[in-house]
This record gives structure tokens, C-alpha cells and sequence, in this order.
């Protein structure tokens, strides 16, 4: 559908007898000499789950933080919320007295807090009376948790959570928020989840949709922004693409392919290629791990080779992710120790971070927001901050020399704006994924730590990254990439570890390397007779 069109379809749908509950006219943001959003317009209907997708620096995020109230959008553009004109920018506590709930991608939840406190927070902080009610909160905290079917128990510290209940948890808290809003206004309500299934496993997915589904058929709206065209597919009624800050398209999910939905998202078409053919390879062995354990891994035993690139998966719970911050120093290690080609042996119970990083050993944790980057510093100091003391001269940092550098470095890794002076946390996640990559990839580590390389990234910065760390593994770096994205591990790896229980119960090399064949093995390593013997035997694959 072509800009026109939805301009037409916005219309007629503004005729209609019911309004819809959100109607954007000509929205903009410019950060500098960046426009992050060009006159974005976007009508979402009562009872309908929409899809918005776009690329990372699309606009997506940042229109999301226009309707939070984070960011005030440039002057000429206007809102309606149920057919009512909202007066813009929104103030922060707007949205919510309008009937919006949102579920951001860092969750925004407290954790130091725990379940009830964090479900029943806005209630607590606007009651009355200067003493808490807790058995009347922790009722209404049971039936919440009955209501949608979540098993955890109140008084746990949301820290103490698994990934998946912590984002259950923020979930059905947004979505209580805009049942109670609608219940007491009669009108329709819209909550918007930001990327909230990465960390969720298929089950858990099915129930975020699940409750999707039960929010739309009860009036109100969902929007729902990802990456993962699959789902979207999956989930959503109709869906809005934005490009560079502008609305692309809009297509109704149903009439809409796969191929459609990737053209319009990059805007041109992907060429048909047939998925990568692995030959096995051998490699001279680089690093050798011995008698691993750590929290969750009871004992392992893993080479990898020069050049090679090694993932580990499984699903979620069974160990595979704990390896690179065992390996790192970054979580503690009971036993196990490392050898690397060059002679040198490490004990990895007092493995740290300063010690891999002189061993030119690098990581880059999953956690972009907390254990990798620093939102509030900026892009070059983030990209150059393993190597700051050679920026160093008499006492003061040479900021000019670390601004060319990283400016050189962010054209090569293709960061959108290249801006070495932008704060990292103004970058859309991908962007933010370039930058951070470039920090070790410039260092030329003999060993590459992964964890989620592309998790929340867009397919055009997902190959970005993919050729960066392939053209790194043929000059001689090793790479150890732990992922639940099967399509992604086939895309990328020589030889694939499955994980289950903490152990290693099948290795997949060569021909063997395909999404299919990675699942199959995630799914069906659980009830293998290899697996309940290596469980037995403490015995583990791993080492070839």
C-alpha cells in the first residue's frame, strides 16, 4: 500500500462511525542534523494486532518514545487517541490516563523489588492513607497471576527470575494496566510490546500471543514490534513498515508473503540464494577447555579451532549461554582449565576479565544495555574503552584521535548516524550492536566470545555483523557464539555444540550444520538415550 493509499484509508477510516484508537498525522523527530521520523502517519483500529516493522534506525524506537512522552516530536504533527485530539508533545503520565500501556525492551521493571511490588506498583503508589493494605495487594496480585496463568511466587525479587518469567511478568502488567483503564472509561485501550519475545522460549511465545489475542477480542489494540518476521506473521492483522523514518507500506498480514514484507522493510528484493553448503574442516586446535564447571554446567570439555567458528545452543535453561562468561572471567568457574596454542595454561577459577583481555581474549555479553555498552557515554568512548590508556598523553586523553579512529571505525562497520559524538544510548539497537562489535573486532582477538550476536538486530545488520566475524575467523580468529537462533547458527558456524542439562549431548559439523537439523537436536537431546548416559557417565561431546 502505497503512502497515498493509507493517506486515503486514514481517511475513510476517520469517516467510520467508530474511531480508531490511534490516529498519527505527519509525525517527526530530528536529533541534530538526523531525522529519525519524516511525517510518519499510522491509524491502528480497535480490536486489531499491528505490526510495526523497520530496520534498526528505521524510527521505530523513537516513535515509541514520541508516544511515552520521552521525546517531543517537531511541530506540525497531530494526535487522537479513541477520535479525541491529545495535545502533543505527551506529557509522561499522559499515556496512561489515555488508555496506553507499553512493555519496553529493557522491560522496565524493578529489580530489587519483588512480583507483587512490581505488579502492584502504580496501585501502591497512588493509594491513600499512609499504610499499605498488603493482604488486600497481594490478593490482587494472586488474581492477576491466576488470571493469566503465571506460576511464580510474589516475593520473589524479580532479579531472582528467570528471563522468561521476568518478561511474563512485565507483560501481563501492562496488560492489567489497560484492562483496568478500559473497565473503568468504556473505551478501547492499546498497549504497545517494544521486542519482547527474544528471550522468550516457542512456549512462552505462544503464551505472549495468547494473551495478545485475548487483549485484542476484548476491544482494544495491540501493536507489536519486531523483528522476527515469523511472528509477526504469525501474530499480527496488518502491518506498517517504516524505512529511514518514513512509513514504506502498510499490508494486511494475510495477504502478505514473506519476501513482501523483507522488500519493503530494505527496500529492495532479496535475491533467492540457496542456504550455505559446510564442508567439514579441520582446524588446528587454538583453545582447549578441560573439566568447565560453573553454575549450571556440571562439567564440559571443549575445543575450538584456528579460524573456526564453534556455536553452542539449546534450549533455554540448559547451560549453553554460561560458557563464554565462565571461559571470560566474568562469572566464577568452580574447576576446569584452559589451554591455548601458544603454551600458556589458565586455571579458570580465577579467570577474570583483565587477564582474557591481555590474553587478547574478548567478550561481548548479550546484554547490550547493562553488561556491555554504556548508554550514557559516547559512541567513540564506548568503541575505544579497552584500549584507553594508549589514548593517553601527558595525563590527558587525545579526543581527537580517538574521535578519527572511531569515526573510521563506524564507516567501516557501516553505524548509522556516524556520529562518534552521539551518546551510544541515542543509537537504535543495531547500530548499537555495530558499535560494540567494532570495540573488539579492532583489537583482533585471537578468541571472540558471543552471546546473542544479533539478537533484536535487523536482517541487514545481522549480515553486517556476519561478515565482519567471518572475514575475522579467515584471518585466524577463533569464535565461540552462543545462540538460540538456529538460523542464525547455521548461517554462521562450522560445527554446533547442543547443550542439554548443562552437558554436551550432540555436535553437529559439515552437512549437518542446518537450521532443521539444529532444532531436531535442541527438541530431541532431552529424551536421547546418549543424553541420559552422558548425565549418568559425566561424559560430554565436544572435543574434535
Amino acid at each position: 500500500m502505497t503512502t497515498e493509499q493509507i493517506s486515503a484509508r486514514n481517511d475513510r477510516v476517520a469517516s467510520t462511525q467508530t474511531p480508531p484508537t490511534l490516529r498519527l498525522e505527519n509525525i517527526s523527530k530530528t536529533f541534530r542534523a538526523t531525522r529519525a521520523l519524516d511525517s510518519v502517519s499510522l491509524t491502528i483500529e480497535p480490536g486489531e494486532v499491528h505490526g510495526l516493522l523497520g530496520t534498526n534506525g528505521s524510527g521505530k524506537s523513537t516513535l515509541i518514545k514520541v508516544l511515552a512522552g520521552f521525546h517531543a516530536p517537531d511541530p506540525g504533527g497531530s494526535m487522537q487517541f479513541n477520535g479525541r485530539d491529545v495535545p502533543l508533545p505527551l506529557d509522561p503520565s499522559t499515556f496512561r490516563r489515555l488508555g496506553m500501556s507499553f512493555v519496553h525492551q529493557n522491560l522496565g521493571l524493578v529489580p530489587s523489588l519483588t512480583v507483587l511490588e512490581n505488579l502492584r506498583l502504580s496501585q501502591i503508589a497512588l493509594g491513600k492513607g499512609r499504610r499499605i493494605n498488603w493482604r488486600k495487594e497481594r490478593a490482587a496480585a494472586q488474581e492477576t497471576l491466576d488470571r493469566y496463568d503465571v506460576d511464580v511466587e510474589q516475593w520473589r525479587r524479580i532479579d531472582e527470575l528467570s528471563a522468561v518469567n521476568r518478561a511474563l511478568i512485565a507483560i501481563i502488567r501492562a496488560f492489567e494496566e489497560i484492562r483496568e483503564e478500559c473497565e473503568r472509561t468504556g473505551e478501547p485501550g492499546l498497549v504497545l510490546l517494544d521486542e519482547p519475545t527474544p528471550f522468550l522460549p516457542k512456549e512462552g511465545v505462544d503464551r505472549l500471543f495468547q494473551l495478545m489475542r485475548q487483549i485484542a477480542d476484548h476491544g482494544s489494540a495491540v501493536t507489536f514490534i519486531s523483528h522476527d518476521i515469523d511472528e509477526v506473521m504469525e501474530i499480527t492483522d496488518r502491518v506498517t513498515i517504516l524505512r529511514d523514518g518514513k512509513v514504506s507500506g502498510e499490508i494486511e498480514t494475510r495477504d502478505a508473503s514473506r519476501d513482501q514484507m523483507i522488500e519493503m522493510i530494505i527496500g529492495r528484493s532479496l535475491a533467492s540464494a540457496a542456504p550455505p553448503v559446510h564442508v567439514a574442516r579441520k582446524f588446528e586446535p587454538m583453545a582447549r577447555l578441560k573439566g568447565l564447571s560453573g553454575a549450571g554446567i556440571p562439567n564440559c570439555d571443549i575445543t575450538v579451532g584456528k579460524g573456526e567458528i564453534l556455536g553452542l545452543t539449546g534450549l533455554i535453561g540448559s547451560g549453553y549461554d554460561k560458557i563464554p562468561y565462565l571461559v571470560f572471567g566474568a562469572d566464577s568457574a568452580h574447576s576446569g582449565e584452559m589451554k591455548l596454542d601458544d603454551g600458556k595454561h589458565f586455571d579458570l577459577r580465577t579467570m577474570t576479565p583483565a587477564t582474557s583481555i591481555a590474553e587478547n581474549i574478548a567478550l561481548l555479553p548479550g546484554d547490550r544495555d547493562t553488561k556491555s555498552g554504556v548508554g550514557n557515554m559516547k559512541v567513540f568512548e564506548n568503541m575505544l574503552l579497552p584500549d584507553i590508556g594508549g589514548y593517553v598523553q601527558g595525563g590527558f586523553l587525545r579526543n581527537g584521535q580517538m574521535r578519527r579512529e572511531a569515526k573510521a571505525l563506524g564507516e567501516r562497520f557501516e553505524v548509522r548516524p556516524n556520529d562518534p559524538e552521539l551518546n551510544l544510548g541515542n543509537l537504535s539497537g543495531g547500530n548499537a550492536q555495530k558499535v560494540l562489535i567494532a570495540r573488539w573486532l579492532k583489537r583482533e582477538p585471537r578468541l571472540l566470545l558471543l552471546d546473542e550476536p544479533t539478537q533484536g538486530v535487523d536482517v541487514g545488520t545481522r549480515a553486517n555483523i556476519f561478515k565482519a566475524v567471518k572475514e575475522a575467523a579467515a584471518k585466524g580468529m577463533s569464535v565461540i557464539c552462543a545462540s538460540s537462533d538456529a538460523e542464525q547458527l547455521a548461517e554462521l558456524c562450522d560445527r554446533v555444540l547442543v547443550f542439554a542439562r548443562g552437558r554436551i549431548v550432540d555436535e553437529l559439523a559439515g552437512s549437518q550444520v542446518d537450521k532443521d537439523n539444529i532444532t531436531q537436536a535442541c527438541y530431541s537431546s532431552l529424551g536421547t538415550a546418549e543424553g541420559r548416559a552422558q548425565d549418568a557417565a559425566g561424559q560430554d561431546k565436544g572435543t574434535s
